[in-house]
């Protein structure tokens, strides 16, 4: 869902906070990361959804950020960045509500400076096992993270820590990488690429968007779930003809990839040259630290799949 974020003044928020507050609003708070999301809503399926995907946060912890989904005529998106207040009117696709709640947890550590150095990443992550790590998996709509995911998922060699966003630590001599949600949210149709997980979907409670928050467990079993794991493996991904299958990128090549492709996140809430370079910065950093490639998901899932396995195996 393509929509703009429109940054508005502390006066102007409280005005719409006011506003939407009319109604009567379901409350809930979310633990992402260490910070507190709250939510508010006038929707039962999203608050019901919400409750599916995040931890939940002691009522008793005030929030970092809060974001207000209620229903309108039209879609539009407002943030304001000193309290870290988003409105979002008019959206009926649960899928940008909860990259808006990431995507206000990810302001919030751009903005916290301390030692600990803490980023978030729009990309997938599983955990290879054994020690040795796990792959990143990075790339804009449609060039196939998800289906690639669950493809690797297949195999009891790797476990699951999240296929949509994650959290990384920059420390001296390692890269720790967190999970972000409690269950996913996944399309449904997921079978009709890799049909073992057909009868595990069975049951699920679509959207209509024919999606659904489903616990993880059920499609890889409660041994392969991760919470963290570090960075051994970058993967990039993307669909156009005439560029190699398989390349391996520079940490300024793989850069320049995600500068291109809008750091293959279209949930940036702000956008400003500041906010800019310490993206760049981080991303260049993070590129340094372990192999990263460039895989053209032309061919089909399964010749991709081959092609990322060999890689592992191979030690990137």
């Amino acid at each position: 869902m393509n929509y703009r974020v429109e940054l508005i003044s502390p006066k102007d928020k409280e005005r719409l906070v006011s506003r939407i507050y009319t109604s009567d609003l379901y409350e809930r708070k979310a633990a992402i990361h260490g910070t507190c999301v709250k939510f508010f809503t006038d929707s039962h399926e999203f608050k019901d959804m919400w409750e599916d995907n995040f931890e939940p946060m002691p009522d008793s912890i005030r929030p970092h950020a809060r974001l207000f989904a209620v229903k309108a005529k039209k879609l539009r998106v407002r943030y304001e960045p000193l309290s870290k207040t988003a409105i979002v009117e008019g959206c009926t696709y649960y899928g940008a509500i909860k990259s808006i709640a990431l995507a206000l947890v990810a302001d919030f550590l751009e903005d916290f400076t301390s030692e600990h150095r803490r980023y978030s990443v729009h990309g997938s992550f599983v955990d290879i096992g054994g020690g040795r790590g796990g792959l990143a998996i990075i790339g804009p709509s449609g060039s196939g993270k998800t289906t690639l995911t669950y493809g690797l998922l297949l195999d009891r060699h790797f476990s699951f820590l999240t296929d949509d966003w994650f959290f990384v630590r920059l420390m001296d001599g390692s890269t720790p990488v967190y999970s972000s949600e409690k269950n996913s949210y996944i399309r449904c149709d997921l079978a009709n690429m890799w049909p073992d997980y057909r009868n595990k979907l069975k049951g699920i409670r679509e959207d209509a968007d024919k999606r659904a928050v489903v616990d993880v467990r059920r499609l890889v079993g409660g041994d392969r779930i991760r919470a963290d794991s570090s960075l051994a493996l970058t993967v990039l991904l993307t669909r156009k003809k005439g560029l190699p299958i398989l390349s391996r990128l520079t940490a300024k090549d793989a850069l320049a990839f995600m500068l291109k492709n809008d750091f293959c996140n279209p949930h940036q809430l702000v956008r400003k040259k500041e906010k800019m370079q310490k993206r760049k910065s981080f991303f260049l950093e993070l590129f340094s630290r372990a192999p990263v490639y460039l895989l053209n998901t032309i061919e089909s899932p399964e010749q991709s799949l081959e092609r990322i396995k060999k890689l592992i195996e191979n030690g990137g």
